[in-house]
């Protein structure tokens, strides 16, 4: 049945490329596609086959961690040779007493309730200031060792907490719109005194038709006044009228706050803007 098969494609492939060139590659291709297939079918099983075995011949071959009780495997003990000498052990210093000299007790005896009074003995005049009366022992040489007096416990002193220092405000400076809560404004409200502004300004002597602009700069006193007017345009004669202006303007300005609520001096600033038709 497969010889039939193969005979039938056979004679297809001859019908379908008669009179055509049959060193083309379709033709060759066709005719073989059965002997490929097989070969290429062997060669998927071989790779998977050797996919599976690999794991299990990694494992055969990989030296087990752990013994045939299940714990971990020991590392092999070291041994000590025994010519090594143990460690040296350091002992601390000993403490070196004292000498005992002729000494009389000069500490001060705790007040009690029932004090008895100690019994008096008079104290040779070569005995020193300690802590108990030893007239038996040799007298203090000098340049030796003298026991110290006991420290009196003064009591406990009470912890007196320092004044915050409070930094001395001054009075002149010139607070920034970021120091402020509140900023310096006209008593009347800005619309007020910008009419004012426009109806004081004389444009008489301008025969500019551009637009002339310039910012007027001032300082809001604490008592309402202003002071310091400055004008930053380009035309002189315009900064000069805008100066003159402002301060003909009767008024009084609320000043600004700062950050704890109190009166300060601050900038203020006002742009001019004007067109003359002359």
């Amino acid at each position: 049945m497969k010889h039939l098969n193969t005979n039938q494609e056979f004679r297809f492939n001859e019908i379908l490329f008669e009179h055509r060139n049959k060193e083309y590659g379709a033709y060759a291709l066709r005719n073989e596609s059965d002997r490929i297939l097989t070969k290429a079918l062997f060669i998927g099983v071989s790779l998977l086959a050797a996919i599976s075995i690999t794991p299990i011949v990694i494992n055969a071959f990989k030296t087990p961690d752990v013994s045939d009780t299940g714990g971990y495997v020991l590392p092999p003990p070291v041994y000590i040779a025994e010519t090594e000498d143990p460690p040296a052990t350091v002992l601390p210093p000993k403490a070196t007493p004292p000498p005992s000299v002729k000494q009389f007790d000069n500490t001060v005896p705790t007040p009690t309730k029932n004090a008895v009074e100690p019994k008096k003995e008079e104290i040779p005049t070569d005995a020193v200031a300690g802590f108990k009366n030893d007239f038996k022992a040799e007298p203090a040489k000098p340049d030796s060792y003298t026991p110290i007096a006991p420290p009196i416990n003064p009591g406990t002193i009470p912890s007196v907490k320092p004044e915050p220092v409070v930094p001395v405000k001054d009075p002149n400076e010139i607070v920034g719109s970021g120091g402020l809560s509140v900023e310096a404004a006209f008593e009347g409200g800005i619309n007020t005194f910008r009419n004012k502004v426009i109806s004081n300004f004389d444009g008489s002597g301008f025969e500019n038709e551009d637009v002339m602009k310039t910012t007027i700069t001032f300082i809001v006193e604490t008592n309402g006044t202003i002071s310091g007017i400055k004008a930053d345009g380009k035309d002189a004669n315009f900064n000069s009228e805008a100066i003159r202006t402002i301060k003909s303007i009767r008024g009084k300005w609320v000043p600004g706050k700062n950050k704890q609520g109190e009166s300060v001096r601050s900038y203020f600033k006002f742009p001019i803007s004007m067109k003359f038709d002359n």
